[in-house]
């Protein structure tokens, strides 16, 4: 792999960057970040400041104090530096400015895209190697370890297969990874959170290459005291999306996969986040059709062969209401209870559906029994 080509830090401009100007802080807590111009330094600094020690003190500090978290989970931060990506690798549109504007353009359309075999084997190989980054970052899950230490694990992973982890500078996203810890619903951000015993964590994985994007994500049990209701939540999760697969064929409707994730959620005395949805991915990251996980949703659309997207339900412990952190990324319950999440990405066959992330015998993680 060719060597590391230096960027402007400004995470809505990265562009080949030979600027001396640095941060004085970061100069003097050792992290080199280099900008364009005063303009790029100005323009990013409400951003940037997140990867400065607070007083100078190597300790991790929630950068929100005022705010009213719903549970016990807070920010932890300094964030880590963007990780940055070797010359070579074949680069989304918004790894620079961070906006997608093709996939933009492409929602106006609101068509469901059809792949051809030859687009079909690259989302195939593309699949092949999300899932081996998740196991193997899956794998370093343990009391002790930090979210950011995940991410920098499925980082260092995915550019070593020649590939771009989708979620970085996507609408200037910070990291590579979504680790997704007790009470968030989605999107977390990997920063200094340490993993400890009876906590559960998702990681979604995304990556593109060959042209197309790949997406998956599971719920992993950190140690072993975990209460019975998470047990029940991740599993019920789990459950979900093996009962929506099982109902994708050529002729079903999106719309319908809803009814049954409610249905079996409801059973286990769960509920349905209604914010976020599935969808379409291949040639953009994300794309028709939208694919809701609540029922008597009214999603438009029916399976024909050569459709490719995910079914990802997010299933809570209590309430189905989520809110937001103040980073405007991290999804919490609204009750501060316990949520979880898995997710393939599928493709459509002539004769039922065909998971392109699927496990295998050596993937970590897996279900665990339920305790009365």
């Amino acid at each position: 792999m060719s060597e590391v080509i230096q960027r402007c830090s400004d995470l809505q401009c990265g562009t080949k960057c030979s600027s001396g100007l640095k941060c004085p802080i970061c100069l003097k807590q050792g992290i080199e970040q280099p900008f364009c111009d005063e303009g790029c330094y100005k323009n990013s600094y409400k951003a940037h400041k997140a990867l400065h020690w607070k007083d100078d003190k190597p300790e991790s500090y929630d950068p929100f104090p005022k705010f009213k978290y719903a549970g016990n989970l807070r920010a932890a931060y300094p964030l880590t530096p963007k990780r940055t990506i070797p010359e070579g690798i074949e680069l989304p549109e918004w790894a620079e400015d961070g906006l997608p504007r093709l996939e933009q353009r492409n929602d106006a359309t609101n068509k469901i895209i059809v792949y051809s075999k030859d687009e079909i084997k690259k989302i195939r190989k593309a699949c092949m190697l999300a899932r081996e980054i998740l196991d193997i970052t899956a794998a370093a899950i343990q009391v002790g370890v930090t979210t950011d230490e995940l991410d920098r694990i499925c980082h260092e992973e995915t550019v070593k297969r020649g590939a771009y982890p989708s979620p970085l500078n996507y609408y200037n996203f910070p990291k590579s990874l979504c680790t997704s810890v007790n009470e968030i619903v989605c999107h977390g951000i990997p920063d200094q959170t340490v993993l400890a015993d009876g906590d559960v964590v998702n990681l979604d994985v995304s990556i593109y290459v060959f042209g197309v994007h790949a997406d998956l994500n599971e719920t992993y049990y950190v140690g072993e005291n975990t209460r019975k209701e998470v047990v029940n939540t991740v599993e019920t999760a789990r459950e979900c999306l093996k009962t929506a697969i099982k109902q994708c064929k050529p002729g079903s409707t999106f719309q319908e996969l809803g009814n049954y994730i409610e249905k079996h959620a409801k059973e286990n005395k769960c509920s349905v986040v209604r914010t976020y949805c599935g969808h379409g991915v291949g040639r953009f990251f994300h794309c028709a059709p939208s694919i809701p996980h609540y029922a008597g949703n009214r999603t438009s659309g029916i399976m024909k062969p050569g459709m490719v997207f995910t079914v990802e339900p997010m299933i809570n412990e209590g309430t189905w209401h989520d809110m937001s952190w103040p980073d405007d990324w991290t999804s919490s319950t609204k009750d501060g209870k316990v949520s979880a999440q898995f997710e393939h990405t599928l493709l459509v066959t002539e004769n039922g559906v065909e998971i392109l992330t699927a496990r295998n015998k050596k993937s970590p993680g897996g279900p665990r029994p339920r305790r009365k």
